[in-house]
């Protein structure tokens, strides 16, 4: 079959609108129509160049869509089923899975950086040549193929253009309060980046019951964001001392757990001086891969607990339709997120906003 994609020939350059060319499912593979797709700042760093891929490549990872088509391994009942799209299979049985860490799999890790299928091949040509998948998704496309244990049903009226967030940034920064920080009731939690992962992070604080959150961030609009979906204090920094916050809202002790999703160094830095003794950090954000980062390492003593953690924690399965439920009863904020719909044409003005900052996420419509 044939569809429209947004296509990366090379970096720093704008993607283009292209017809492709899907070969036939494999037996476990499943037939995506698109209908939302999240710009995430991940896509972005493939685009800037800070992401190596093999090219030209389909980016896109946060998505939701209708099953379909199905391979021949796959129950046909499927067909029709309203799904969000993890972009972490994993095999199930090689040394990191069986130690309850699918997101180290092994398979996982190595064909990642081909970007490839989870089996080594490519579903996707463009011209007749091999087109390359990120994230096991491709997701900037009408249609995605993905494995059948990747695509989770979700509630029918769980509107597209927000379940398509949970499949990345939400799962992100929710699971790292949830599954990865294990926040409990009466804690206090600092959040360092208040984009969608951070404002995610303050809202799975909220829900583990955490009776301080302090959000901080250097832009006005998303820390009174924060504040409403859960943040119960806010620092704007440069022009606030957020470690001083932290220590004035704990008797000078500092925060039992920071969740950090700004990705660099005086963030991380921060990190370390706002835990207190004893207490957790889980970082969200990257940097570079070959960038170093310097702590005081007094900052780093006390017995603390501190955990590089890429998505939340997340088992697909049981993790997306709680998220998803959370939405639908009111207790998971979504809507304030979609700062702009846009079509597959304008996906380029789409990273231009998201270079410069602007909104929390851009999310594609299909038809």
């Amino acid at each position: 079959m044939q569809f429209r994609a947004a296509i990366l020939h090379e970096p720093r350059t704008a993607l283009t609108i292209e017809t492709i060319e899907a070969v036939d499912l494999q037996p476990s593979d499943v037939l995506v129509r698109v209908a939302s797709a999240g710009l995430c700042h991940t896509d972005l760093e493939v685009i800037e160049g800070q992401l190596v891929y093999p090219m030209p490549i389909v980016l896109g990872h946060e998505i939701a869509g209708v099953i379909e088509a199905v391979g021949s391994a796959v129950s046909p009942r499927r067909r029709g089923e309203r799904v969000v799209l993890s972009w972490n299979p994993y095999c199930g049985h090689c040394f990191h899975c069986e130690r309850n860490q699918p997101i180290l799999c092994e398979t996982y890790i190595a064909n990642g950086p081909q970007a490839v299928q989870f089996d080594g091949t490519s579903r996707l040509k463009l011209n007749g040549a091999l087109l390359r998948t990120m994230f096991y998704i491709a997701g900037f496309a009408e249609y995605a193929i993905v494995t059948d244990p990747c695509a989770i049903a979700i509630p029918t009226d769980m509107p597209l253009d927000r379940a398509c967030l949970i499949g990345c940034g939400v799962m992100t920064g929710v699971g790292a309060a949830i599954n990865v920080a294990r926040l409990g009731y009466g804690e206090t939690v600092m959040v360092i980046g208040c984009g969608a992962v951070g404002l995610s992070a303050v809202q799975g604080a909220r829900l583990a019951g955490a009776t301080t959150i302090l959000a901080v961030d250097r832009n006005h609009e998303r820390l009174a964001l924060a504040q409403r979906v859960g943040a119960t204090h806010v620092a704007a920094v440069p022009d606030e001392d957020a470690l001083a916050v932290a220590r004035r809202l704990t008797g000078g002790r500092g925060v039992d757990c920071v969740l950090e999703s700004a990705g660099n160094a005086p963030a991380f830095r921060l990190s370390a001086e706002a835990c207190r003794a004893g207490g957790r950090i889980v970082w969200l954000g990257k940097t570079g891969v070959n960038e170093d980062v310097a702590f005081r390492w007094g900052s780093l003593m006390g017995e603390k607990q501190i955990v590089r953690s890429s998505y939340g924690g997340a088992r697909p399965a049981r993790d997306f339709p709680r998220l998803a439920r959370a939405y639908l009863d009111g207790a998971l904020q979504l809507d304030p997120y979609v700062t702009r719909h846009l079509k597959l044409e304008e996906i380029n003005a789409g990273f231009d906003d998201l270079r410069a900052g602007l909104g929390i996420r851009s999310v594609i419509q299909f038809g």
